[in-house]
């Protein structure tokens, strides 16, 4: 199986990704994996996107395909993969189709994970995050036994920059501008997957196997 997870900020990408890499025993490949490894290993795309990093730009579309090629084609991935975070527009989604085409492969599904924005907006402004262990909380689903003290660790618990609901409709707009022409560009191939993301993180992963099997 070889598929692309999308879907908005908050929608539990990162939580199924695991998830069903381990079910299907393929491995999870995404960007934010192979940026860190490849800087930390210091190889010569880390080093190029770490010089991007370290003046505080984005780096380009070019590094970051590159670095997708390169993993894709390492052995652990030859049998199938979980895209998470890649392609994120129209441009790489053509530059996967390549870099598939080249070795003789192609995509089996695209998996999109549906859920409301306010949905999104509850799940991420009630995070709250400890400034001592890291552990994070929820002010609805995982309130602290103690208001502003993280359970963990009894540091003080507060809520990141990223987390604030301004920030978060800002990346949910992002994200429209951004997957609205992704998704119905994999629609217009015949490989779009749509479920629907709430509810107990079983359920959805159920929900998420049965239309990837559809797929198979």
């Amino acid at each position: 199986m070889r598929a692309v997870l999308v879907g908005p900020p908050g929608a539990g990408k990162g939580t199924q990704a695991q998830i069903l890499a381990s079910e299907l025993s393929i491995p999870k490949v995404s960007t934010g994996d192979i940026f860190r490894a490849n800087v930390s290993g210091g190889t010569e795309l880390g080093k190029q996107a770490k010089a991007y990093m370290d003046r505080g730009d984005l780096v380009p579309d070019e590094v970051t395909n590159a670095m997708v090629r390169d993993r894709l084609g390492q052995q652990d991935a030859q049998s199938g993969f979980l895209l998470d975070g890649f392609p994120r527009n129209v441009a790489q989604a053509e530059t996967l189709n390549k870099i598939l085409d080249d070795m003789g492969e192609r995509l089996d599904a695209v998996l999109e994970l549906k859920v409301d924005e306010e949905e999104v907006v509850k799940r991420l402004s009630g995070r709250r995050s400890c400034r001592n262990c890291g552990h994070v909380q929820h002010v609805l689903y995982d309130p602290p036994k103690k208001e502003g003290v993280c359970d963990a660790c009894g540091g003080e618990l507060f809520q990141r920059e990223d987390d604030r609901e301004e920030t978060i409709r800002h990346r949910l707009e992002v994200y429209r501008e951004q997957t609205a022409p992704l998704v119905s560009f994999y629609e217009g191939e015949g490989l779009l997957v749509s479920i629907q993301a709430t509810g107990a993180v079983e359920d959805v992963t159920a929900r998420a196997e049965e239309a990837l099997r559809a797929k198979d």
